[in-house]
């Protein structure tokens, strides 16, 4: 009989384990690490847009240089790489029991968490390697690692389709992040109730503005990638640092690029509110 219920009652202590307050911390410390970053992307990004910023890069790898060498900037960089497996480890525990929320153990949903449970998991690898010492773990150039990658992809059988659709399923998560945050989706994924007026209204306008940035970001690289495949053209291809600069091109010059980075850096003060007032 107790060989029976062993099963169950190994599924409740690891269901009670995701839902402890470790995991919580884990997770509102990794809010706090991937502000962090946005905030110094979106700087390096203002300083792109109107300065000489030759040898700087507006993506992960520029932010981990900018920290680097401040003083103590290794010790920052490891809280900040395990900040980030805090945030693995909720992601983690989401896509095995569920988000928070009546809707919260849709397979859509648990899968999604999956996914963001690979990406912080490599972004927390990255980070503790570079703050390690492999300096090209972390601080790479994300326009030579997107060329590169697509260059690989565009040599296998059927690379053209492959690039392609990556590039427009790329496009349609930042469609998507872009309209979630103009309709205030992430209003309920946060306890609203315990905020007031002003708090509030930095979070709206900090989770609109954000979110809206960080989705025209990906809109615009999942455009490239697509350009990538019709022209079978792996320069084409942009990692966040290009794909910044290209706001550059526009009729209204750096202005846009300004704009986009104060977004970015705005996505970053949101992900502090999230540390604060997110449900997990």
């Amino acid at each position: 009989m107790a060989t029976r219920w062993a099963p169950v009652r190994g599924r409740g202590h690891a269901r009670r384990a995701a839902n402890s307050n470790a995991v919580a911390a884990g997770a509102r410390a990794g809010f706090v690490a991937r502000g962090v970053l946005y905030v110094l992307i979106g700087v390096l990004a203002l300083r792109i847009a109107f300065s000489d910023s030759e040898g700087q890069q507006a993506d992960r790898g520029g932010a981990l240089t900018e920290i680097a060498q401040k003083p103590f900037g290794t010790a920052l960089l490891w809280l900040l790489g395990i900040a980030l497996a805090g945030m693995a480890l909720w992601r983690l525990t989401e896509a095995a029991f569920g988000q928070a929320g009546p809707d919260g153990r849709k397979a859509s949903k648990r899968a999604m968490s999956g996914a963001r449970c690979v990406f912080y998991g490599f972004v927390s690898y990255s980070v503790l390697s570079y703050a390690a010492g492999s300096k090209g773990s972390g601080s790479g150039s994300s326009d030579k690692d997107s060329q590169d990658v697509t260059a690989k992809a565009l040599d296998w059988p059927g690379g053209t389709w492959i690039v392609g659709v990556a590039g427009a399923a790329l496009a349609v998560v930042g469609l998507s992040l872009a309209v979630r945050a103009l309709l205030r989706k992430f209003r309920k994924h946060l306890r609203m109730s315990e905020m007031s007026k002003r708090p509030r209204q930095a979070v709206d306008v900090t989770g609109v503005f954000g979110g809206t940035a960080r989705g025209a970001v990906f809109c615009v690289a999942g455009a490239f990638a697509i350009i990538a495949a019709v022209r079978h053209e792996p320069g084409k291809a942009k990692g966040m640092d290009d794909t910044l600069r290209a706001f550059t091109d526009t009729p209204v010059g750096p202005w846009l690029l300004a704009l986009i980075a104060l977004g970015l850096m705005a996505f970053g003060v949101f992900s502090w509110a999230n540390a604060r007032w997110r449900k997990v």
